[in-house]
């Protein structure tokens, strides 16, 4: 029994909404005088399967005060507190993207822009080819690999990841640059540039080091294993770089065909060198056809395994045609080919497809028009095909059963990000239903689930605590860095703990632990806060 809401606030135009799991009459209640303010009956939305109970929607979206209040009903029931405002999201929107300075590898974290969560510079010793460290060579090349972000609760960094959160952030800062105006408190911070830029120019500039000669890109680089739990500075194994893979070549073209883009104005010359990189990685993709990428045998970091590489090539040749002018017909060609053969929907790093839709729905004027309706068609189909199955669910989520899958909350931001994509290209009516339904996400990612927490480090009265993150449990800190967004519930977890501590059956929106060994259900990652940045952003505008 209890009252499932946002626990850090809602728009003070926008619909305000609960789910509780009981019946009747509750009471809204100014925070700081507890006298009611209003009254919100509670309606039936039947049995909610991923939640694996009756669910309840109160609608109290006649409060239009700001201010600080909860929610009470019978039974001692009361909700955590929440905030109404013009901006209820401006330090959440800042911690997403300041959590991403705390990932950096390469540098010591200092305590004038870290706080408490200080350490020394990682990971500075060259890395060399696995298949030399495999056959043991004694006099192997190296390779300077510093910088960048950590990717995950790990210490390796990923080509194909690192190259999907960057077009997140990218996009949203081409869409909303007001809602990236304020300081990070970084070390570049009051350059002439924005910080949300500084920071990922810090990731950009490692991914770069990612590129072959003959214009390949390395897969991914990491230790041979994950590190056990200890601090950046203390792990001391040697970091690989593994094969090329197709996927990672055609990522890095897109991403940095955008960076050549948005840098132009801060950093021209950075921005024909990501420009020149992405013309050597597409020459790389003329004469190569798909090629994988599975862990050698007995290693044992993330794989990032894919088996289809042309929503990756969709992405890179609709960035390609707005950048490379003379060859444009040449990427629309491409473009027009794959755009029957790939999904067009998703945000993810196995299909980044919906990064090519972004490119062009955001961009219609440069490309032909049966392409771009055919792209609009596609995204609005699939964006009235969540908004039917939100509607019907008593969380107010787009999410079916069989959708919480490991990392569910960044399915939930990614299709925040759908729905907000669609209100960009719609008339006024239209456009307030996508908002809503974007806002339905980020609602749940913010308390309105079924377990009661805030997936969002340090934002509000119960966010978890406990990430599968090395440095956080290892710092000897009590409270992780703010602003990280956990996995989320996996209907079928895998980790020990969660495996032990969640019984058999569980509904799938309630398959999640709060604790650091629960890899499959609270791990971080610099591709889940990515979506939760676009939609902040959007939000913040």
């Amino acid at each position: 029994m209890g009252i499932y809401l946002n626990q850090v606030g809602y728009l003070t135009s926008a619909k305000k909404v609960a789910t509780t799991t009981t019946e009747g009459t509750y009471q809204v209640l100014d925070a700081e005088t507890k006298r009611v303010v209003c009254m919100a009956k509670a309606t039936s939305k039947g049995f909610d399967a991923a939640a694996g109970e009756d669910a309840f929607e109160v609608d109290f979206s006649a409060l239009n005060k700001p201010g600080k209040y909860f929610l009470a009903g019978r039974g001692g029931q009361k909700s955590y507190t929440f905030e109404i405002s013009d901006k209820p999201y401006a330090n959440l929107h800042k911690d997403l993207m300041k959590a991403l300075y705390f990932q950096r590898c390469g540098c010591e974290l200092k305590a004038e822009h870290a706080g408490i969560y200080t350490h020394k510079a990682c990971h500075t010793t060259p890395a060399m080819l696995v298949e030399d460290y495999m056959a043991g060579t004694a006099n192997p090349k190296t390779f300077d690999m510093t910088g960048g972000w950590h990717d995950a609760g790990d210490f390796g960094r990923y080509s194909t990841a690192a190259a999907v959160a960057l077009g997140h952030i990218l996009y949203a800062y081409e869409l909303f640059p007001e809602s990236f105006q304020d300081s990070l408190q970084i070390p570049e911070s009051g350059n002439d540039m924005p910080d949300i830029l500084n920071e990922c120019l810090y990731e950009l500039q490692w991914l770069i080091k990612m590129q072959r000669e003959d214009g390949g890109v390395y897969h991914k680089l990491t230790a041979w294993r994950h590190a056990p739990f200890l601090m950046p500075e203390e792990d001391l194994d040697p970091f690989l770089l593994y094969p090329v893979s197709s996927m990672a070549v055609a990522d890095y073209a897109a991403i940095m065909a955008l960076a050549s883009k948005v840098y132009a104005e801060y950093r021209p010359e950075f921005a024909a060198q990501a420009l020149a990189g992405a013309k050597k990685a597409w020459a790389w993709l003329e004469v190569n056809e798909y090629i994988g990428f599975h862990n050698p045998e007995g290693s044992g970091t993330g794989e990032y395994d894919d088996d289809d590489d042309r929503d990756e090539r969709f992405w890179a040749a609709l960035e390609m045609a707005k950048v490379d002018h003379a060859n444009k017909e040449k990427y629309l060609a491409v473009a027009g080919k794959l755009i029957k053969e790939v999904s067009g929907i998703d945000f993810g790093w196995t299909d980044v497809s919906a990064l090519g839709s972004m490119a062009v729905l955001t961009a219609k004027d440069s490309f032909p028009v049966d392409l771009a309706e055919e792209v609009e068609k596609t995204v609005f189909a699939e964006a009235d095909r969540l908004l039917e199955i939100q509607s019907k669910s008593g969380y107010g989520v787009a999410m079916l059963p069989e959708d919480y899958v490991w990392g569910s909350n960044m399915v939930i931001c990614n299709r925040g990000m759908l729905f907000l994509l669609c209100a960009l290209g719609s008339e006024s009516v239209k456009a307030e239903v996508y908002k809503e339904a974007a806002l339905g996400q980020l609602h749940y990612l913010l308390g309105r689930n079924a377990v009661d927490y805030s997936y969002v480090t340090g934002h509000g009265e119960h966010a978890f605590k406990n990430p599968h993150n090395r440095p956080t449990a290892c710092d000897g800190i009590e409270d992780p860095m703010p602003g990280w967004v956990s996995g989320g519930p996996f209907k079928t977890p895998v980790d020990e703990i969660a495996v032990k501590m969640i019984p058999k059956g569980t509904a799938p929106m309630k398959c999640f632990i709060d604790h650091v060994d629960s890899y499959s259900t609270n791990e971080i990652t610099i591709y889940w806060n990515s979506p939760a940045i676009f939609m902040t952003a959007y939000f913040m505008k």
